[in-house]
């Protein structure tokens, strides 16, 4: 199979990107995606906060991407989803994985829109057990939202970014009660409007130049280390729960064959270019990416 734009990851970014390839006139565009469904992470995201600054709206992250799958399923872009992209080659070849089986897709242009990973807490090398009960904050969300699983009855989050935020507040709301925010630096690391909604709000105490140090528990999580940062006291602080959001890092795995400089075929956008702090910009970029991809098509000197 051949196209001209192959899109590979089909959140906030890669729709967009799609679209905006298609509609730029790239002819024929294929957009590529594990999940089964269109939206990435956004459909397990429940929570508003999502649209202002692209519908000048309000929505959830769920109703985000479901405004934009109706754009895409209304579109001719050509669908690959429960695809897994297992390999590219310089020679502008993919290879997909999907239940139909191995197929092997050549393209002229190639937008990378795979998002970002969660930094695990093995990142820390925490010395302890490994006990039940260690979730980073995007597997939580996933299965409070999505599978409507109880986590715990007493939670720790580690980390306060927004997505540890937000899951202060939603655990809350389920009857989790959340002991504390733990957060190394100074201040608090989301939103304002993220952190009114949860920390103020729901009153979790969030404790700032301060980390855990150490977990406890065999089984199940009984309990963490807290250590403060300026005067190294350490205290224990029990719960059955602990979330960690301790940051995302850009998913570039499927790039490291094509070297570096990445070749002029290859565009990023959304979190697999940098972190963005709202979907809206997500979208923005991989618009621009789309347009430039249906241009690079065209350039007599281009990638083509």
């Amino acid at each position: 199979m051949n196209c001209d734009v192959l899109v590979v990851g089909a959140g906030a970014a890669g729709m967009a990107a799609a679209l905006s390839a298609r509609e730029a006139g790239a002819e024929k565009v294929v957009l590529a995606d594990r999940g089964t469904q269109l939206g990435g992470v956004l459909p397990q995201c429940l929570h508003t906060g999502f649209g202002l600054g692209y519908f000048h709206r309000e929505l959830t992250g769920a109703e985000y991407a479901a405004r934009w799958a109706a754009r895409v399923a209304a579109s001719d872009v050509a669908l690959r989803l429960d695809t897994t992209v297992l390999s590219l080659s310089p020679e502008r070849l993919a290879l997909l994985s999907s239940p139909e089986g191995v197929e092997e897709i050549a393209f002229q242009v190639l937008v990378l829109a795979a998002g970002c990973r969660e930094i695990p807490i093995g990142a820390l090398a925490l010395p302890g057990t490994r006990p039940a009960g260690v979730f980073t904050a995007g597997q939580a969300q996933r299965m409070v939202n999505l599978q409507g699983l109880s986590l715990g009855r007493n939670a720790v989050i580690l980390g306060s970014g927004d997505v540890g935020l937000v899951m202060a507040r939603q655990l809350t709301l389920a009857g989790c009660a959340v002991a504390a925010v733990v957060e190394q630096r100074e201040r608090c690391g989301g939103l304002p409007g993220n952190y009114s909604r949860s920390i103020a709000a729901c009153g979790i105490p969030l404790l700032t130049r301060t980390t855990v140090s150490c977990v406890h528990g065999t089984g199940r999580l009984t309990g963490v280390t807290l250590r403060q940062l300026d005067t190294g006291a350490e205290r224990f602080l029990a719960c059955d729960t602990l979330i960690t959001a301790l940051g995302m890092v850009p998913e570039r795995e499927l790039l490291r064959p094509l070297g570096e400089p990445l070749p002029p075929w290859v565009l990023l956008c959304g979190n697999c270019r940098y972190i963005h702090r709202t979907v809206d910009t997500v979208s923005r970029q991989g618009e621009a990416a789309g347009r430039e991809a249906a241009a690079r098509l065209r350039r007599p000197s281009g990638c083509v």
